[in-house]
C-alpha cells in the first residue's frame, strides 16, 4: 500500500524510514538504482528528475493513489488518514 522509492545513499530517505518505523507505519522500499521501472515511475512524477524519497500510497479499496516527493512524516500521516488508513 505505501511504497517508498529510495536510494541507498539518500539521507532524507533514511530519516523518513526511521520516522515511519517509529510511527509503526508499514511500507515497502524500492531502490530506484536497482529497478529501472521504478526509476522511470519516479521520473514520471517528478518532472524527469529521480528525486527521492518519493512516496506512493495506493488505497486498499481502490480510489486515487497519492504520490508525494520528499514528504514529512506529518504529510504522510495526513495522506494516510485522508484515504481512511490510520497512520
Amino acid at each position: 500500500m505505501l511504497t517508498m522509492y529510495s536510494t541507498s545513499w539518500c539521507g532524507y530517505c533514511h530519516r523518513l524510514k526511521s520516522q515511519l518505523d517509529r510511527e509503526g507505519i508499514a511500507y515497502d522500499v524500492v531502490d530506484i538504482e536497482q529497478d529501472e521501472a521504478s526509476a522511470a515511475f519516479v521520473r514520471s512524477v517528478n518532472g524527469g528528475n529521480q528525486t527521492v524519497p518519493t512516496i506512493r500510497i495506493v488505497p486498499p479499496n481502490g480510489g486515487d493513489e497519492v504520490v508525494m516527493t520528499n514528504p514529512t512524516i506529518v504529510q504522510v500521516k495526513q495522506a494516510l488518514a485522508g484515504i481512511g488508513v490510520p497512520g
